[in-house]
């Protein structure tokens, strides 16, 4: 996977990247790879920083030039090559390079609006620490930017707090609360992160955040950075873990070691249906003492999707009133006659914009496993398929997960068709499962009673 792809980046990004460990590395990679997306001709993506960049890194653009003023950024770009240009301004010591100021920046954006150029910035220092804390003066990001990466090295994690591993120190002692010389735990880099004066500071108002984990070169550090993720998507719409290695130029196209995606994941219980062949709403049948919909509801949160949405229609108070004291949001599809598509649509119309997937369950299979959809959602982060499924005996089974690229298709489906539609359009990632559970169908009176019967001979009578 593409670090373009992970980040979901447009066609003519306005990126900033502040933070440490790895963040030069990171914009070159994906000022290459957004170039290289024009085959068999590379476009022109535009290249800068804000803040001081060192000598030795203005070799990884394809063309370099300084620049100390919008005119002659705008006599540059008259003659603009292809592949990654980068502008700075003049040397300011000897091993450093300084940025552009705001005018010359502004210069830049009208140029690549103009042209309709992708324009990446880095837009704060680290001196090349895994880790770091922004000054009183930093990050420098335009008020235009529109989605801000947080760079941050996992290998500054179990190390000392000092100079040796972190910029600035006494500052990120300040931010978490740790002291000096005290061990970096990832609780203390959350802590920092998340802090408005640390990783959030000075990201403008409505530009998407996400967060970069990189250096995650060990299984040790994958797994605190998957033990990270969660808590970051309370502050970030993203959390991508990866690996990244220094190239000597952007000109090739090595392949990106990013290993997850992190995102929110939604789940949506499809409850609204009248079940005219079973002759009571399946959503309400008793299993071990509670209706079906409690029990997907409940393998809903406890898998971790959030939010989970649930779809009524018919019997709609008695379904509402099945999970009232759980977290659960209830939405109306008064349409709900007219066929599975107006519950897919209500469903996805509920969803916070930032939802980043979101997996359909029905709720006539309380069968459904915390362990299926956990699954489901891992192997979503890890290859960003557009769909994911479980694959039983080689046979399509359900719940099934849906990345947000297949949304605007959902939302156009119309009458008794639901996502199945969509397999055909999009490739999906299969998950083999070994449950049979999962092939469960109640359909008539008589699947249910079957149902209730292997239940008790294999577990027991239930109340």
């Amino acid at each position: 996977m593409q670090l373009v792809q992970a980040l979901r980046l447009g066609e003519i990004p306005r990126l900033a990247l502040v933070g440490s460990g790895g963040k030069t590395t990171a914009l070159f990679k994906l000022a290459g790879e957004l170039s290289a997306r024009s085959k068999p001709q590379h476009c022109t993506v535009l290249v800068s920083a804000s803040t001081h960049l060192a000598v030795d890194q203005v070799q990884f653009g394809d063309h370099y030039y300084c620049a100390t003023s919008p005119e002659q950024i705008e006599d540059i770009c008259s003659r603009l090559p292809t592949g990654v240009v980068l502008f700075t301004g003049s040397q300011a010591e000897p091993e450093r390079v300084a940025g552009l100021d705001f005018p010359a920046l502004l210069a830049l954006k009208r140029i690549a609006d103009d042209r309709g150029l992708p324009l990446l910035i880095e837009a704060d220092g680290s001196r090349q620490k895994p880790l770091k804390a922004p000054a009183d003066h930093e990050p420098v990001i335009p008020p235009w930017i529109e989605q801000v990466v947080v760079v941050a090295g996992l290998s500054g994690l179990g190390k000392p707090l000092g100079q040796a591993w972190v910029h600035r120190p006494e500052r990120f002692a300040e931010l978490t609360g740790l002291q000096v010389g005290e061990t970096v735990t990832p609780e203390a880099l959350m802590g920092e992160l998340t802090h408005p004066a640390g990783g959030l500071k000075g990201i403008p108002p409505g530009a998407r955040r996400l967060a970069l984990l990189n250096q995650a070169d060990s299984e040790a550090l994958q797994g605190m950075a998957l033990g990270m993720a969660a808590l970051l998507l309370r502050a970030y719409q993203a959390v991508v873990v990866a690996a990244l290695a220094p190239e000597e130029s952007s000109s090739g196209e090595p392949e990106t070691s990013v290993l997850a995606v992190h995102e929110g994941v939604a789940g949506i219980i499809l409850a609204a249906g009248a079940a005219s062949r079973m002759g009571v709403p399946k959503q309400l049948l008793l299993w071990r003492g509670e209706p079906f919909v409690r029990h997907v509801g409940r393998a809903a949160l406890q898998a971790g999707l959030h939010p989970v949405v649930l779809v009524s229609g018919a019997e709609s108070e008695a379904v509402r009133q099945a999970v009232q004291d759980m977290p659960i949001q209830v939405v109306q599809n008064n349409a709900w006659q007219f066929g599975q598509s107006t519950s897919v649509r209500a469903g996805l119309q509920a969803l916070p914009a930032d939802t980043g997937a979101a997996v359909f369950l029905l709720a006539d299979q309380p069968l459904v496993s915390v362990e299926l959809l956990r699954s489901l959602v891992a192997l979503h982060a890890r290859e960003l398929h557009p769909i994911v499924a479980p694959l039983m005996d080689g046979q399509r089974a359900n719940p099934v997960l849906f990345d947000r690229q297949t949304f605007p298709d959902l939302l156009r489906l119309s009458g008794d068709t639901g996502g199945r539609a969509l397999f055909s359009r999009y490739q999906p990632g299969w998950l083999t499962w070994h449950d049979r559970s999962v092939m469960v169908d109640i359909d008539t009176p008589q699947d249910y009673e079957r149902f209730i019967e292997n239940d008790r001979s294999e577990i027991g009578d239930h109340p």
